[in-house]
């Protein structure tokens, strides 16, 4: 009989959003000391450590399945934003701006790393070629979310490019170059202590997304949407990630005829999301454009958790099959 692990992690952020709501105050703090600050370094400390991780090996062990690698990142950068830009035409309130750019910002974010691979890893798929994938993901979304994002935030909103670009530079691509850098020295190191490195970036995540939905509740953003919202929110999650693992697989299985191995590596690098960019990129992004970070944040977080689930079903399946396959 098959498991379903609840993940300790999307647990925490619904928690954090109850504290949120409960007890928003410490958002307020301001100075040395406030969430703003520990964030922003946390931020760094959580790409140093991603530096310092990077296997040039297991990079280069991957690198030559160049269709594998077009299809993952067509579907993360490209086909997720088209299958949200055809809603466009239908956005007419405020209110459906708002819920349409919190979709369009999580269709252009890049996958995930951590979970991609492990997910590849369960469902016995070709490892080498989802660690290049979710490696190089999150270097192409510092490029590209922005890229996409200022098209329609410069229409209606403030969008400084060079203002995001730098910040992106500083808190995400700095870091990893000095951990790439450093990693001859500290590389075992923080493969040794991985998990207690993974624990540190969901710590810094969840405040993230702490401070956020305080905002949002002390400026009562969440007062303006009603109970339609939260469930059409739910809908667009399940239609999104439906769509987009149904093109990933016929594309992989049927047109481009993959082998099963690198099928899988396909639909699980390409399909995913990543939380970590999100709440890093809406940080930058949306600090200076008067949208309620809470109602940003909500599409990110319930499609990491659907992901995660869904994802964690299919990967002991197709695990199931191979096996039945050797």
């Amino acid at each position: 009989m098959m498991k379903i692990k609840i993940d300790s992690f999307v647990i925490g952020l619904f928690v954090a959003i109850i504290l949120a709501y409960i007890y928003p105050n410490l958002a307020l703090i301001e100075g040395r000391y406030s969430l703003d600050s520990i964030t922003t370094l946390g931020i760094s400390f959580i790409f140093f450590f991603y530096g310092l991780k990077l296997s040039f090996s297991d990079l280069k062990a991957g690198l030559s399945n160049w269709k594998l690698h077009l299809l993952v990142h067509l579907s993360t950068f490209i086909l997720f934003p088209l299958l949200v830009l055809i809603f466009l035409p239908f956005v007419k309130t405020e209110i459906q701006q708002q819920f349409w750019l919190s979709f369009f910002f999580l269709a252009a974010l890049p996958s995930t790393v951590s979970s991609s691979v492990v997910m590849v890893s369960i469902a016995k798929g070709n490892m080498p070629a989802a660690i290049f994938n979710a490696s190089i993901s999150g270097i192409i979304g510092v490029i590209v979310t922005p890229l996409w994002m200022g098209l329609f935030l410069t229409v209606d909103h403030e969008f400084d490019f060079g203002h995001v670009y730098l910040s992106l530079f500083l808190e995400i691509i700095l870091p990893v170059i000095l951990g790439v850098v450093l990693q001859p020295y500290f590389g075992k190191w923080a493969r040794k202590f991985s998990k207690g490195l993974s624990t540190f970036d969901k710590i810094i995540i969840l405040l993230i997304v702490y401070k956020s939905f305080a905002d949002s509740f002390i400026e009562k953003i969440f007062d303006t949407v009603d109970v339609w919202y939260f469930i059409a929110v739910f809908l667009g999650v399940i239609v999104l990630f439906g769509l987009v693992y149904f093109l990933i697989w016929y594309s992989a299985s049927k047109l481009l005829k993959f082998p099963i191995e690198d099928q899988i590596t396909a639909i699980f690098c390409g399909s995913k999301k990543s939380l970590t960019h999100g709440s890093v990129f809406a940080k930058i992004i949306f600090t200076h454009v008067g949208l309620g970070f809470g109602l940003v944040f909500f599409p990110i977080m319930i499609y990491h958790a659907f992901q995660i689930f869904v994802a964690s079903i299919i990967a002991q399946r197709y695990a199931k099959r191979m096996d039945v396959k050797n």
